[in-house]
């Protein structure tokens, strides 16, 4: 059930329920969360194939980018979007939660989404074709594996609402099992290229994201004394766009074996 659940939560995948799930059983489901976004990666990778059939790769990168967004339902670009708004201009703390429950989306938020994506889109066209399939299954994984880092180490911002209950049943066994298998899978998959320092390049990519998942996490918490939904959101957009770029700067310099 809480995997089920997770899968329904992140993205636009339906498998009949019994019964509806919970507020609680949806929390408890974030142990999941890495797996969903393998899940996500894999289709991710069969689309990539699909695309290569047919069309040049700045066509198939597009798609690829737009098929991630539809997998998730944009889930997490509306709360990216959200973010930005709640950031732009000078406001007080409850201001800036205001903006947020806003479901118009604001210039701030409009530029936010636009230059992501934009971001997305040339860091995945500098991945090499040996680290395309790999990158598409660990972008997804690290990424959702970010959101239980986040929901376990920073406040839960507002006092009521469904990432109230997300923070409650976060743990530090929640967050060691998802850890556990973000590890595993990336350290995994940066096998199959037969990169020359494959253990280290998993743990840059890993790594480097962590450090700029917890700056981002760290200034959304300044800004809204706490985080949001909106923001765990926009922390798994900030983690997808990581792993493309780091990725791209070791494939670029040629470092760790990686070209």
């Amino acid at each position: 059930m809480s995997f089920l659940a997770a899968l329904r939560f992140l993205t636009i995948i339906r498998f009949p329920l019994r019964r509806e799930v919970t507020p609680e059983e949806l929390a408890r489901s974030q142990v999941f969360f890495p797996v969903v976004g393998f899940i996500i990666g894999l289709i991710l990778a069969g689309l990539n194939w699909l695309f290569g059939l047919a069309l040049p790769p700045l066509v198939a990168n597009v798609l690829l980018i737009a098929s991630l967004a539809g997998i998730t339902g944009a889930l997490h670009l509306d709360g990216f979007a959200d973010t930005c708004d709640g950031i732009g201009g000078q406001k007080t703390i409850e201001e800036r939660w205001k903006v947020m429950r806003d479901s118009r989306v604001g210039g701030f938020g409009v530029i936010g989404v636009s230059l992501l994506l934009l971001v997305k889109f040339i860091s995945l066209n500098n991945v090499p074709p040996s680290m395309m399939t790999i990158t598409l299954i660990i972008m997804p994984v690290i990424s959702r594996w970010a959101m239980v880092y986040a929901l376990f180490t920073y406040p839960y911002a507002r006092p009521e609402g469904l990432g109230t209950v997300f923070k409650q049943q976060a743990s530090p066994q929640k967050f060691s099992v998802a850890t556990i298998i973000t590890l595993a899978v990336v350290m995994l998959l940066t096998l199959l290229p037969n990169i020359a320092y494959s253990y280290l390049a998993a743990l840059v990519i890993m790594g480097g994201t962590w450090v700029i998942v917890t700056a981002a996490a760290t200034y959304l918490k300044h800004k809204f004394a706490g985080l949001t939904g909106d923001n765990y959101g926009a922390i798994n957009e900030i983690a997808e766009v990581s792993v493309l770029i780091l990725v791209s700067m070791l494939a670029h310099n040629r470092w760790l074996g990686i070209a």
